[in-house]
């Protein structure tokens, strides 16, 4: 395996190692062109928080059909992407589980809400069930007795983040790619054009193409003229991790969320045991704090959804930065300044859209050519600038 020694020139230089930017980095790699990412932490980041639901109908809201049919496009390929994956890492598992999402309402109102997504989806052509709350039980014994109907998503399944990070970080490494674990400083622009990145150090990397996968730093980069790339807001979301004994198990077998209070919560069961609870959503910043009234909501909100919960041991608090772009949708492709690319910009979805946000980049870094697909995303929408 070849290394960029400091000063080396890459064909493809990414900043920011998680999951966006290593997936970029592993498929880039996979066609044969020379890659390093630069990161502190390669596989940090919102993944180390994220639940991995993927569940791009349940997270469906109105006005996002764009969004969906990557998302849909993305889904269809996680099977073959996870098995991909485990292998290129040399038997890493990522956590892929098919195992389907319910969403429940736990009130008359909420029912209501629930009875226009279906009908949304149906007039989508999307898979999704209706079920009384009768039917929901029968599903997830769990479940309050007062919850008053719920949808059946069979489509909508989970990965885990963490272990999907720890995938790509092998599957990168074994690829050829190198992992610099340093900090991006300041992007070099040279005759209008990018042209490689400057370290914390000083040591100026240079490179063919420079990819901006940093999340809601993304924007923040030294160096970046004014208007390239729009705002990338933080989105803080604090995240619960619980433990089911083997006695209690299965506690459930499914995604499972909801709308308490005004507000969306999920669970999300893995295979060995733990139980994801999330997530809120808050713009604070930068700021990663976990606080009592993050906790205490999400723990008050899920005891009311699944009343067993306050059985279970907590074992771990967390918080992560969503990166929402102003819509609220991803930066994929080329940017007004030309050798820039963008892969940011995700928020909910970063987990969702890693192998479709892989394919698209590879394919456009090696040819040139941003595949149809990603072209609703491109980051010139917000520049007027014709793609």
């Amino acid at each position: 395996m070849t290394r960029l020694a400091s000063g080396d020139r890459a064909e493809v230089l990414v900043v920011g190692g998680g999951i966006i930017g290593l997936v970029v980095a592993w498929q880039a790699a996979r066609r044969g062109l020379g890659v390093t990412v630069l990161d502190p932490a390669p596989g940090g980041g919102a993944a180390q928080v994220a639940a991995g639901m993927l569940a791009p109908v349940t997270e469906l809201q109105y006005g996002e059909e764009p969004l969906l049919r990557l998302g849909m496009a993305s889904n269809a390929r996680w099977a073959a992407f996870a098995a991909e994956l485990t292998e290129a890492s040399g038997g890493l598992d990522t956590g892929y589980r098919q195992c389907g999402t319910l969403a429940v309402a736990l009130d008359s109102d909420d029912r209501e809400e629930l009875r226009e997504l279906h009908a949304f989806h149906r007039r989508l052509g999307l898979d999704s069930q209706w079920l009384t709350g009768r039917e929901a039980r029968r599903l997830e014994p769990m479940l309050a007795p007062g919850v008053r109907g719920g949808l059946h998503v069979t489509d909508d399944h989970q990965v885990d983040g963490r272990r999907l990070a720890a995938a790509l970080v092998r599957a990168c490494e074994r690829a050829g790619a190198v992992l610099r674990r340093a900090e991006a400083a300041e992007l070099l622009v040279e005759g209008g054009r990018a042209a490689g990145v400057r370290l914390a150090d000083g040591t100026a990397l240079t490179a063919g193409q420079v990819v901006l996968a940093a999340g809601s730093r993304s924007h923040l980069l030294a160096g970046l003229p004014p208007g390239v790339l729009p705002a990338i807001r933080p989105v803080k979301g604090q995240v619960l991790r619980l433990r089911v004994p083997a006695a209690y198990r299965p506690f459930l077998s499914r995604n499972v969320r909801a709308v308490v209070r005004g507000g969306h919560i999920y669970l999300v069961p893995r295979a060995d045991g733990e139980l994801v609870i999330g997530a809120t959503t808050e713009e604070q910043g930068h700021d990663t704090t976990v606080t009592a009234g993050g906790v205490y909501e999400l723990l008050r909100d899920a005891h009311e959804l699944v009343p067993g919960i306050t059985e279970l041991p907590l074992v771990e608090t967390g918080a992560g930065l969503r990166p929402g772009s102003p819509d609220n949708a991803p930066l994929l492709g080329p940017t007004a300044l030309p050798g820039l690319v963008a892969a940011t910009g995700h928020y909910r979805n970063g987990v969702l859209l890693t192998p479709v946000t892989g394919d698209l980049l590879a394919e456009y870094l090696a040819t040139g050519d941003l595949p149809e697909l990603a072209r609703p995303f491109s980051p010139h929408r917000f520049t007027k600038v014709p793609a």
